[in-house]
């Protein structure tokens, strides 16, 4: 495979600009001149709407910005990727970043695109469920498969950890996920229960199904919200934002508020929603709130960025048992104080965080009670 020299970087087939491979290993990067006319600025906080050359100070995206590493696949699809690779002969660990976006081309999350693409697989069709959930097994568990190529195609370009394929249906784009080696077999009856939770407390979700099977309960299914029908839209999470690397406990809830408070404008409903979101997380024991788990959405249309839907909720410990995301400082047991300390000093009124924290953990209470969480 030819190594990628200059990547050109696409929203909606006009080019935003150019990265390169410096000497050191960074991924550099300029806007293109008509961007820097009517374009804005893909990543606000590192890279402004500026005639410069960016380089990356940070090492954790493999020496290239956050906005960047977002399109990239995560676990399990580097799994797939890395798979595919040696498979053609290729070792993965000479890949630098662009050769891995150029990989990725426009079949990433969100609406950016990257040129010169390097084709890996075709087009490839959805299967029974209950067999890609078995050939994903085997991927996990270093075995062959003879529907690895399908994998990648479907799910290889995807985020997370979890095994998982994105695909059409009745006009929609979802993402199905499937057990990974640590999940329980109804994992996904566990997370559309979660999700059924979160909207009854108020907490915006696309649509969630429960996919049929044979071996268990269902599968879980989501919506995208980085599609809107034909139409990509341009996502950054908290992480790429920020800079910040999710793979280690970095932020504080605290954090999270003021950064909703400054990218949305001071949005009262973004605020409201990234509190609710707090709150149930504490409730419903989510403690995997690292973050890339975080998402906000541009609207190109209105030049405005607002909190995407939830995602990602279900049970979850951590290494250390601790939320990744602290609250008010407390990782271990956040408090109902806490969590008020968070929502006053954010701007929330004290009346309406007090009501929502025992709506979120009344509710919770009630429809997730059966998971014998610590409540």
């Amino acid at each position: 495979m030819k190594p990628v020299k200059v990547l050109h970087v696409y929203f909606k087939d006009q080019c935003v600009g150019t990265m390169a491979m410096t000497r050191e290993g960074k991924a550099a990067f300029a806007y293109d001149d008509e961007w820097l006319e009517t374009g804005f600025a893909i990543s606000p906080f590192s890279l402004p709407l500026e005639k410069k050359v960016f380089v990356p100070v940070k090492q954790h995206f493999s020496g290239m910005f956050g906005v960047f590493a977002d399109s990239l696949p995560d676990a399990w699809g580097n799994i797939l990727l890395n798979r595919i690779l040696k498979k053609n002969g290729v070792d993965p660990g000479k890949l630098t970043p662009l050769d891995r976006l150029a990989i990725v081309g426009n079949s990433g999350m969100g609406a950016l695109t990257y040129r010169p693409e390097i084709e890996i697989g075709n087009q490839a069709q959805i299967m029974d469920l209950d067999k890609m959930a078995e050939e994903c097994e085997k991927v996990l568990n270093a075995e062959y498969s003879e529907e690895l190529d399908r994998l990648y195609v479907l799910g290889g370009t995807s985020g997370g950890a979890r095994p998982k394929i994105m695909t059409e249906l009745d006009g929609k784009s979802w993402i199905i996920k499937f057990p990974a080696q640590v999940d329980p077999v109804e994992s996904g009856v566990m997370e559309y229960e979660y999700a059924q939770c979160a909207v009854a407390c108020g907490i915006q979700m696309t649509e969630t199904r429960l996919f049929p099977s044979k071996k268990c309960k269902g599968y879980f299914g989501t919506e995208r919200f980085d599609r809107n029908g034909t139409q990509r839209i341009h996502m950054l999470t908290a992480a790429a934002l920020l800079e910040l690397n999710f793979e280690e406990p970095s932020m504080d809830y605290h954090s999270l508020m003021k950064l909703t408070k400054i990218l949305t404008r001071d949005s009262k409903k973004d605020l409201e929603q990234m509190f609710a979101r707090m709150c149930f997380n504490v409730f419903a024991h989510n403690r995997d709130d690292h973050s890339k788990n975080f998402t906000f959405l541009y609207n190109d249309t209105l030049d405005e960025w607002h909190l995407s839907p939830a995602y990602d909720l279900t049970y979850s410990n951590t290494y250390y048992g601790e939320h990744t995301t602290s609250v008010n400082g407390n990782g271990k047991d956040p408090s109902e104080r806490d969590l008020l300390q968070v929502g006053l000093d954010a701007g929330l009124g004290r009346t309406f965080c007090l009501e929502k924290i025992g709506e979120i953990q009344d509710c919770v209470k009630r429809m997730l009670g059966t998971y014998r969480l610590c409540l």
